[in-house]
């Protein structure tokens, strides 16, 4: 089917992005799935609600939605770390961990009246890095580590408890990870 040639309806509609997230490698953007089903944004804002709803895990990253195949996730390494940098070091910090071929999956902050507010940011190469971080000055978006000073979690996975390990030396070395001497 040739994309936007056709208006889809309903379960259809949800059946054909649950496939086309499954399907897929990379993350995919609202606005490109609402041009293949020839909806508007929002339609496939509510389609991804109701499929998050029948406990599809799909997921929404900075870079569009991603379903989250729980096998591979299952065979990777993952880790909570807690890192304290200027708005400036953001940058580096996330390019630290992903040259060591880690995923930042999210990042949370402990909000003094919600309590721990977790997005979704799921960079893994430096191309991404930069995406999420135009996107944040396109948006004149806050970090959520601005709400905190700088002091925030973030959820790391990789392939190995090595990669891993070498991510947090290199941020301890840049100052970044936090310990009891921040």
């Amino acid at each position: 089917m040739e994309e936007g040639s056709k208006k889809i309806y309903g379960n259809e509609r949800r059946e054909m992005l649950l496939s086309l997230l499954k399907n897929s490698t990379a993350p995919i953007t609202g606005s490109k799935l609402a041009e293949i089903t020839n909806v508007s944004r929002q339609v496939i804002v509510g389609d991804i609600t109701l499929l998050k709803a029948r406990n599809e895990p799909i997921i929404a990253t900075s870079q569009g939605y991603m379903y989250m195949n729980i096998s591979p996730v299952n065979q990777m390494m993952k880790k909570t770390i807690a890192c304290i940098h200027t708005r400036e070091q953001a940058k580096e910090e996330l390019n630290i961990i992903v040259d060591h071929g880690v995923t930042v999956k999210d990042v949370t902050v402990e909000h003094p009246v919600y309590g721990d507010l977790t997005a979704s940011i799921m960079v893994s190469n430096r191309q991404e890095v930069q995406a999420f971080l135009d996107k944040i000055k396109k948006t004149n978006a806050a970090l959520l580590a601005d709400l905190t000073s700088g002091i925030h979690l973030h959820t790391l996975t990789a392939s190995s408890e090595a990669a891993i390990k070498k991510a947090e030396d290199a941020l301890r070395a840049a100052g970044i990870l936090l310990n009891e001497k921040n």
